[in-house]
């Protein structure tokens, strides 16, 4: 049970629920795809709140983001990994929010000069981004954090820039299975300086967690207030 007081159990209880209303209302706008970008020079002029989608390549970066805004295929999806090769920038009509979708990193059948190409964008674009207020870093709940997971954390943790987990394709996994990852992806972060502690669990396709992660980037951009 909480130790939580009832009247600030109450308060928070109205906050969260202000917040995934705000984060119903975000997301229920026509999200556009603004520019894609393949060099650090090509960004746009920062504007706003950025919050950013990492992860390792097929980890299911666009299916999310498509099923955040409604949209079936604002960002490309494959089932090739590597398919992603520039960062996507998207953003809704009339409020300065902008979702930007990253290379998958650890694909390691792609050209090596390729990869090298994408790693240096990704963490170019991390280390100067004023207005990046979170990179959700999206991991399959059916593995769990692997190498190349942990090497983008370090370099997250290194530039100061803060993270949260996202486990993806949460309805591919029983229920205790999941519960296992949650807890072992919790004990993995504990001590990352840059780690957000709480870690969302989604499906793309079942819907499971979008209203929860939409209502956290709704926050970020100072809605629900």
């Amino acid at each position: 049970m909480s130790d939580m007081k009832p009247d600030a159990a109450t308060a928070e209880q109205a906050r969260q629920t202000a917040l995934l209303e705000a984060g119903r209302l975000l997301f229920a706008r026509a999200w556009d795809f603004v520019i894609s970008v393949s060099d650090f020079d090509q960004l746009p002029e920062p504007a706003g709140v950025e919050v950013a989608f990492a992860g390792r390549s097929n980890v299911g970066k666009s299916s999310l983001i498509n099923a955040l805004t409604g949209r079936k295929a604002l960002a490309r999806t494959s089932n090739t990994p590597g398919r992603t090769q520039l960062l996507n920038f998207f953003r809704p009509p009339e409020v300065a929010v902008t979702i930007v979708d990253m290379p998958g990193y650890g694909y390691a059948e792609a050209p090596k000069k390729t990869v090298e190409a994408w790693t240096a964008l990704i963490f170019s674009y991390l280390r100067g981004r004023p207005n990046l207020r979170r990179v959700f870093v999206l991991v399959d709940a059916r593995h769990g954090l692997k190498g190349n997971d942990l090497g983008a954390m370090t370099e997250l943790d290194t530039a100061a820039v803060i993270y949260q987990i996202v486990l993806t394709k949460a309805d591919k996994v029983k229920p205790p299975a999941l519960e296992k990852i949650r807890q072992q992806t919790a004990e993995m972060i504990a001590k990352r300086p840059a780690a957000h502690p709480e870690i969302l669990e989604t499906s793309s396709e079942k819907g499971a967690g979008i209203a929860e992660l939409r209502a956290v980037i709704a926050e970020l951009a100072g809605l629900g207030d």
